[in-house]
């Protein structure tokens, strides 16, 4: 008894919410829609891409009766929601007869140049075209970055503006070759991050870098400071700073001997290894010396300067004539 008592007074609550709902709706029917409420969500990094006049305007276009019961309010919230610059909208009415609308906007975390074509790219990795009418302040990145890419690359972003030392010196971001490059605002130097993993070390170690070298340093002396290896940080030297003309000059007089010292170390082993040859290939003698005298030279090949001075104080006058036979 008490369970169908119950659903009685159930019942009875549904039909009269539902009496008060179309009279409602009846009553508003011929409201006109200059009753429109228009909120504008507010985010951490205000944007303008569209503005109240703009929702006013589709609003105005959803009833060309302009009468609030002639609106499909479901049509009206979907249209609202395919706006490149809208993030979520939600459009509802109240017990007033008023028409609210709830509008949140994308927030640029980066603006992508790809191949000639430029356009916004938001936190959630959702590409939007620009504005004609209003340009976000945000992080211009270059190079062919891949949509899987958009996320971490939003998240490094977010990690320089969060902080203070970051956000000072990188500008700007470059993709070459798979590699990430972040630009600089001292010097014509830029930073070589790899991939994006592991960004936090990185960012880390240019830092400390920064601190405890660049600082005592002009910032024209390098091209390109490399954090991409773990625990390394590799430089690049500017050929065009007149201070490194000395350090480069040394580097390459360095690099030129490296070829000529493994011919030399090639042309040794050739003479340790075939002295008999080389001695075949010259001349049979010296005028006044016989075949027998270029034999025993050959066969003991003088390869010190020692062995000279010691055969030439103990041998007979004859062996004198034998130690004065180079071998090339």
């Amino acid at each position: 008894m008490k369970n169908k008592y119950r659903i009685l007074k159930i019942a009875v609550t549904v039909i009269i919410l539902g009496f008060l709902l179309s009279f409602s709706l009846k009553r508003f029917n011929d409201k006109s829609l200059e009753n429109v409420s228009v909120n504008l969500t507010k985010t951490k990094n205000p944007v303008y891409f569209i503005d109240e006049k703009d929702i006013r305007e589709i609003v105005k276009k959803s009833s060309p009766t302009k009468r609030l019961g002639d609106l499909d309010i479901p049509a009206l919230e979907k249209r609202l929601n395919q706006l490149p610059a809208v993030d979520s909208a939600n459009v509802f009415l109240n017990l007033n007869g008023k028409l609210n609308l709830d509008i949140k906007q994308r927030v640029p975390s980066f603006r992508l140049n790809n191949n000639g074509k430029d356009f916004y790219v938001d936190e959630k990795g959702n590409e939007f075209p620009l504005s004609d009418n209003y340009s976000y302040p945000c992080m211009l990145v270059m190079g062919d970055v891949k949509k899987s890419e958009y996320k971490k690359l939003a998240e490094l972003i977010d990690k320089i503006d969060r902080d203070e030392f970051s956000r000072k010196y990188f500008i700007g971001i470059a993709k070459e070759k798979e590699s990430y490059h972040l630009f600089t605002s001292e010097g014509n130097y830029k930073v070589e991050i790899g991939d994006l993993d592991n960004i936090e070390i990185k960012v880390k170690g240019f830092k400390t870098f920064v601190e405890k070298y660049l600082v005592e340093q002009s910032p024209e002396k390098y091209t390109k400071i490399s954090v991409k290896f773990d625990n390394q940080i590799v430089t690049t030297l500017n050929p065009n700073f007149e201070e490194n003309d000395s350090i480069l000059e040394v580097g390459n007089k360095e690099m030129a001997k490296l070829p000529l010292t493994a011919a030399k170390k090639e042309h040794a082993e050739a003479r340790t290894q075939k002295p008999s040859q080389k001695i075949a290939s010259k001349p049979a003698a010296r005028k006044g010396q016989t075949k027998e005298k270029s034999k025993i030279t050959a066969a003991k090949p003088v390869t010190t300067e020692k062995k000279k001075k010691t055969a030439s104080s103990t041998a007979k006058p004859a062996a004198k004539k034998k130690a004065t036979v180079k071998i090339e």
